[in-house]
């Protein structure tokens, strides 16, 4: 109904906008769109038709094949059964026949992984490459060893013996301290150590490859003096730990590297030490100078003169002393004395406070240290002793330099000390003498 609705006002619209028909006209149309519209439906039922013929087609054809892949499933997972029976029983006949020989077989690749791993850090491994990894892929081959594996493995133990007493001069790529590659001439010492022309070398097994060590240690002399030696017997140098004690030697810390270890207390404690050493060095020299003016002085002392104490002191006497108040020359004396003890001991009470106080920062850097130690292996875990020995190691190190600069800011407080009451004790001694002499009503001049 809906369609022919449409299809009237369709043809009502048609009819308003064309010209006008008959009705046998517009009958005869509708009839032959009548007509079409059967012709389609039918063409678009028996393509309906077809379709569904070849689905159901392909559909039997998929269901073939599902039984046909199920088939050769159940037929390869038999003859997968059968063939793990006869590995199995191929196994039990192989271990039946080697008997002894898979025993001597474990035992040769378990040499050979023992022998890779000890060869691993062998400077022997530059001039002979690969020699480690046949030996790997041998000890971890699941295949039988033929005769030809075990012949080279013998020979690489023959030739690692046979290198051990060797010393022999070849060119091999160097990676010196800058990181640049370069190829030397270097001397092997059996595997135990390696030097070029200028320094000592390690193998590093990561990088397969010789590196120039950044600090060298001594000796490299000798190691030269062997080189150029005639002689038949001559003594060089060696590492018998095969490169454990020169690694140990690039791990140990220089002065330098101790200093900073110390930290901002440490460096308060090396400032304070070179000042105490510039002023006791100071106070010294000044206090020489003064006892080498005093003794000018004393061997001139009818004129005293103004740049040394006993100087000022006889200044204090005047040319004409009255010598009936000898009272009040005393105190007089004693005043001038009091007044040049104060120069006399500049600095003391600071040398004194610097030697004092030196221990005690290296004992506050000591205990920061420890905390901040303590701190890091709970947040790592107590398991690592060498974390925790290093921690304590930096943490010591500034009680020794506390130490280092108390020690001698104690000798050196007693040397200035010894000196200024030395100069003090002077000046008392000519005071007592110049009384001694008025009171004998003598003029010194005439003493002299």
């Amino acid at each position: 109904m809906k369609y022919w609705a449409g299809l009237m006002a369709a043809l009502w619209a048609g009819m308003a906008m064309a010209a006008p028909v008959s009705p046998s006209e517009l009958l005869e149309r509708i009839r032959q769109e009548k007509a079409s519209e059967q012709q389609l439906m039918q063409e678009r039922e028996r393509q309906f038709v077809q379709d569904k013929a070849q689905q159901q087609g392909r559909h039997d054809a998929a269901r073939a094949a599902l039984r046909k892949a199920e088939a050769e499933s159940a037929q390869l997972k038999a003859q997968f059964e059968e063939q793990e029976k006869l590995l199995a029983e191929q196994e039990q006949q192989l271990k039946e026949r080697m008997g002894e020989l898979g025993e001597l077989f474990a035992v040769l690749r378990q040499s050979a992984g023992d022998i890779a791993g000890q060869w691993q850090g062998s400077m022997l491994n530059v001039e002979k490459a690969g020699r480690v990894e046949q030996l790997e892929r041998f000890a971890n081959s699941r295949r039988l060893p033929t005769a030809e594996n075990i012949e080279q493995l013998w020979l690489h133990i023959l030739d690692d013996m046979s290198a051990t007493g060797q010393v022999k001069t070849f060119r091999a790529p160097v990676i010196r301290v800058g990181g640049e590659s370069q190829e030397l001439d270097v001397t092997r010492v059996g595997p135990f150590s390696v030097a070029a022309e200028q320094s000592f070398l390690v193998y590093h097994a990561g990088e397969s490859s010789l590196r120039e060590l950044p600090r060298q240690p001594g000796g490299l002399s000798k190691v030269q003096e062997w080189k150029n030696s005639q002689a038949d017997l001559a003594y060089t140098l060696i590492d018998p730990t095969r490169g454990g004690l020169l690694d140990q030697l690039q791990r140990h810390p220089t002065f330098i590297d101790r200093v900073h270890q110390g930290g901002l207390v440490g460096y308060v404690i090396m400032v304070l030490g070179v000042l105490g050493l510039l002023l006791a060095v100071w106070r010294m020299a000044e206090l020489q100078l003064v006892i080498g003016s005093i003794g000018k002085q004393m061997r001139n002392l009818s004129s005293p003169q103004g740049n040394n104490p006993l100087g000022r002191v006889l200044g204090v006497l005047g040319p004409n002393p009255q010598v009936t108040d000898l009272e009040t020359l005393e105190l007089k004396l004693d005043e001038a004395v009091m007044q040049e003890v104060p120069r006399l001991e500049r600095g003391q009470g600071l040398l004194k406070l610097i030697a004092a106080v030196a221990p005690l920062l290296g004992l506050l850097g000591t205990v920061t240290g420890m905390i901040i130690t303590f701190q890091a292996i709970t947040q790592s875990g107590g398991g690592d002793s060498r974390l925790m020995a290093d921690g304590i190691s930096q943490a010591l190190v500034t009680t020794v330099q506390g130490l280092v600069v108390a020690i001698p800011m104690l000798f050196l407080h007693s040397i200035v000390l010894a000196r200024s009451k030395g100069v003090i004790q002077l000046l008392e001694q000519q005071c007592v003498g110049l009384l001694a002499l008025h009171m004998s009503a003598k003029d010194p001049c005439e003493s002299e």
